[in-house]
């Protein structure tokens, strides 16, 4: 008996043991997003949209409709059906139907997109009911009401509007002609500040058409620049010299560019300005229309951007109608987010601030009365998604479950009753319906890769639609933790995310490398699967590293005074909590404490330079990638915002500068950067090492030719690779 027990053991040892030998390992290009196999290791997810109260799932070859109560899915319609109903072939077949759209909730018609041709069918009659070329579109903008486009011509900076229906006699609408690299028309301005992504604004009846318009003649040109690829093979006339790339760059302190908001109305055939003053150092952002389309409404920034207003245009005149909504603050005032009207009351609208703290939702009325705040609490309103106009309510995500968490909500706007509509837990990410009704509840949790269900919201039902597998069930993968530690000022609560290394023990002394970014509007700590750990800490712990990313102060979703501890002296306080995470991990047996190395891009990058400079007995290695050396080479919006001008705070660009750091380097410092990065400049590195070369230090330098501020593709796994044998050769 004690024979088959012992035969028994033995088995199931070797079994488990085989297991495990049997477990594959990763490669980066299994983890890194430019990874050949990347696309294979990615959690699985189903690409929905709503039609209305319907809901569709996408697919690469066909449209289904998804029964809301029980997730069973029917098709409406497949690749090959859109194609024999536009007749079409070749060049101009529809290749997925992953980018098909829904436009209109009370018509059967689909828009697809292909050879240069937006079209409408009418998925019931099965007949096209609208065409519209696609050509020459940069920046398109297309409206649903009235089917007119905006857009940009493709190397050139001129706003055109296509029309519905393109015949003889109705040619494109060009809406300016002035345009130059120096003069631009409707594309994002402020250097995508202030919740800027796009320069076009369509009104709510589709005729008429804001944009805007930014004047940077006088803004100073960095040189950057192109050279011919490898291959490239020039035509007998053409040079194969490098050509100029220049940026215009407004540095902090520096001359800026200058804003204006046009309207463009379609109906005669005129555009007038609003009348918002001189430009000059001034930011005109958010812009939002009324239900009336007769009323344009912007926040308007100083360039300070410690003074913001509300203030009202007529769109037919450009007057000034009324300052709705004055907010100051001793360091500054952060719009992100165009107010939004009530469906159910044309007069009453949403409007974001975190004037008391946090970011909140507040009712306003046309007339320039502050009605109500809505919510209220230590948490942050993180997302609006749109109206239940039944209920008079909204639906937005907060943080209210938890600092590092992203939950869906509901509050009334009458009585401001709040109801949670998830679990509770996890990330998640809400797509509602056109009444608002249903949601799709798209989220995952430390531990659950991705779920999906479709959420009645009057019936509080909930329908589970789709559990994604977990892609690395068959890999060797490291413990995922998360914790807190105290800040640097003793009370406030940090959030940590700790990937130990693959077999972990605990009686073993191992390499520690900390991840950084620590800057604004930017966190790495979540609820997310594996606590939001990114595929390169999981390819490190494989090796052997144990990682530690914290979330200082500074980053976001924590509230105002949590944020802006920062102001005036970027990295001052970031540094001082990082330096807590460090002392954190020196208490750990298992943290070798004289093997530590430290990585982050951009303001990590800062970071991390500045780390490595500040505290040089600390870290043995380190990787800095894209980073900020001195803040009076950024550019304005960003800068001055948590900086002021080098004018004004003349002893914070000098605290915060690490030029003269550059003589405290003693270990292993590698820095990279993009050749023509038009974020964080190249005179940034440049001047650092020029620095290190007068003191005598040794950082090593990496650059990518051609390359912007993140390297793009492939590039991106090499970049990886690159790093990871930096801390191979240095910190093991």
């Amino acid at each position: 008996m004690m024979n088959k027990f012992f035969i028994i053991l033995v088995s199931l040892i070797f079994s488990m043991s085989t297991n495990a030998q049997e477990l594959k390992h990763f490669t980066l290009e299994d983890l890194n997003f430019g990874g050949m196999n990347y696309h294979k290791m990615t959690v699985r997810n189903r690409w929905l949209t709503w039609w209305g109260d319907e809901l569709v799932r996408l697919d690469i070859d066909k449209c289904s409709i998804v029964d809301k109560a029980t997730g069973k899915e029917k098709v409406l319609f497949t690749l090959k059906d859109i194609n024999n109903w536009m007749d079409s072939h070749g060049s101009t077949a529809v290749r997925t139907l992953y980018h098909a759209r829904f436009p209109y909730a009370d018509k059967p018609l689909v828009m697809v997109e292909a050879g240069a041709m937006r079209t409408l069918v009418d998925f019931k009659t099965h007949k096209i009911v609208f065409n519209q070329s696609t050509a020459d579109e940069n920046k398109a903008d297309w409206n649903a009401t009235s089917r007119y486009a905006a857009y940009t011509e493709p190397g050139g900076y001129n706003l055109f509007i296509r029309t519905p229906k393109e015949s003889e006699g109705q040619n494109d609408i060009q809406v300016s002609c002035d345009a130059s690299r120096n003069i631009l028309y409707g594309t994002s301005v402020h250097r995508d500040e202030f919740g800027y992504h796009k320069g076009t604004f369509w009104s709510p009846d589709g005729m008429k058409l804001a944009f805007t318009r930014m004047d940077q003649s006088m803004v100073n040109d960095y040189p950057l620049v192109d050279f011919p690829e490898n291959d490239w093979t020039p035509a007998p006339k053409e040079s194969r010299s490098a050509k100029a790339a220049p940026e215009k760059y407004p540095m902090v302190g520096e001359t800026s560019h200058q804003v204006t908001i046009g309207v463009y109305d379609i109906k005669t055939g005129k555009t007038v300005y609003l009348k918002a003053g001189d430009p000059t150092d001034r930011y005109f952002t958010n812009p939002a229309w009324s239900p009336d389309s007769k009323t344009v409404y912007l926040f308007e920034l100083n360039r300070d951007q410690n003074d913001c207003r509300l203030v009202s245009y007529n769109a037919e005149n450009g007057e000034k109608q009324a300052e709705l909504y004055h907010e100051t603050d001793a360091k500054y005032v952060e719009p992100q987010h165009p107010i939004v009207f009530l469906p159910w009351n044309r007069n009453e609208f949403i409007m974001q601030s975190q004037k008391d703290g946090y970011n909140h939702f507040y009712l306003m009325n046309t007339q320039g009365k502050l009605i109500k705040q809505i919510t209220s609490g230590p948490w942050v309103v993180m997302d609006l998604f749109g109206f239940d106009t039944k209920k008079h309510a909204i639906i937005y995500a907060s943080n209210e479950c938890g600092p590092i968490q992203k939950n869906t909500w509901m509050v009334n706007v009458d009585n401001g009753k709040r109801q949670l509509l998830d679990n509770g837990k996890g990330w998640h990410n809400a797509l509602l319906s056109a009444s608002g009704s249903f949601l799709v509840d798209n989220y995952s949790e430390p531990t659950v890769p991705r779920r999906i269900e479709i959420i009645n919201v009057n019936k509080k039902q909930r329908t589970k639609y789709f559990t994604a597998p977990n892609p690395w069930k068959d890999y060797q993968v490291p413990e995922y933790s998360c914790g807190t530690i105290k800040a640097a000022d003793g009370t406030t609560d940090l959030y940590y995310r700790m990937v130990k290394p693959i077999n972990f023990d605990p009686n073993k002394k191992y390499p520690t490398i900390i991840y950084v970014y620590g800057g604004p509007h930017a966190h790495n700590v979540d609820a997310r699967w594996h606590y939001g750990s990114r595929g390169w800490e999981t390819y490190m712990a494989q090796k052997g590293y144990l990682l530690f990313i914290l979330d200082n102060r500074g980053s976001e979703n924590r509230g105002k005074a949590f944020e802006q501890v920062t102001f005036r002296q970027l990295g001052q306080e970031e540094m001082k909590d990082q330096m807590k995470g460090v002392d954190f991990l020196k208490s750990l047996p298992y943290v070798d404490r004289n093997r530590m190395g430290i990585h982050g891009w951009s303001f990590g990058g800062f970071m991390t330079t500045s780390l490595m400079t500040n505290y040089p007995d600390v870290f043995k290695v380190g990787v800095a990638g894209g980073p900020v050396i001195d803040w009076k080479w950024y550019e304005a919006m960003y800068g001055e915002r948590y900086m002021d001008t080098p004018q004004a705070n003349p002893e914070g660009y000098a605290k915060t500068s690490l030029i003269k750091r550059a003589k405290n380097l003693k270990g292993k410092l590698q820095i990279i950067i993009g050749e023509n990065d038009p974020v964080v400049l190249p005179q940034h590195a440049k001047s650092f090492i020029h620095q290190c070369i007068l003191e005598g230090t040794q950082p090593d330098f990496f650059m990518y030719p051609g390359e912007p501020h993140n390297m793009r593709g492939h590039q991106s796994t090499h970049l990886h690779e690159r790093i990871t044998q930096y801390f191979e050769d240095y910190l093991k």
